[in-house]
């Protein structure tokens, strides 16, 4: 097959053209991710997070695993 290769200048010259300003049509709208949330409206925090751990390993981890920080 051919191989089409772009260079760092013509990247970076489409990226200010008009079609690249505009969103694709028939987006869906999800506020905060493809239009901009409501100005009210603050970022959810992930409950799921492992840098927010309480320090207890959970049910299951092998002792061997364990790590100090």
């Amino acid at each position: 097959g051919t191989r089409i290769i772009y260079d760092r200048k013509f990247l970076l010259d489409r990226r200010n053209s008009p079609m690249a300003q505009t969103p694709p049509c028939h987006l869906p709208n999800i506020p905060g991710v493809t239009s901009p949330g409501e100005p009210g409206e603050e970022p959810k925090a992930d409950t799921n997070s492992l840098n927010h751990q309480e320090g207890k390993p959970s049910m299951g981890d092998d002792a061997q695993f364990e790590m100090d920080i």
